[in-house]
């Protein structure tokens, strides 16, 4: 999925990076991964592709697929995930509620993170439990 991405460099500390830089990043390459399998196993319309993609990046959907994911996440995850999730908010999330926005940041910060580490089967292998619900409809 993700062989455009080989040969890049992940940064030395990636544990130690800010975590809305992790979740910025990791909502990119989750937009991306969904976006990706909409287009593969979808409905070939546009419009319905764009609300697949809309459905699976909610802060609802991403607050529940972390729950989901929480049992196997290792030490440095769950730290990643416990700094993103207890960040400060500085602004009203939209259409969100704001514990579920908290959750959905940490969600996308561990992405991130597992981005930035270059474990990309790890990272797919969490990506696919998140959207295993939406996968056996």
């Amino acid at each position: 999925m993700f062989g455009f991405l080989q040969g890049h460099e992940p940064p030395a500390e990636p544990l130690r990076m800010n975590e809305i830089v992790l979740a910025y990043l990791g909502d990119c390459v989750y937009e991306l991964y969904v976006r990706n399998l909409s287009v593969e196993e979808g409905p070939p319309r546009t419009r319905e592709l764009s609300r697949l993609s809309a459905k699976h990046s909610k802060a609802g959907y991403q607050a529940e697929a972390l729950k989901r994911l929480l049992p196997e996440l290792t030490e440095e995850e769950e730290a990643v995930v416990r700094r993103a999730r207890n960040k400060k908010i500085t602004s009203k999330p939209k259409n969100a509620d704001p514990m579920e926005y908290k959750a959905a940041t940490a969600f996308e910060a561990l992405i991130g993170y597992l981005y930035l580490t270059g474990d990309r089967e790890r990272m797919e292998k969490m990506i696919r439990t998140a959207l295993e619900p939406e996968q056996e409809e």
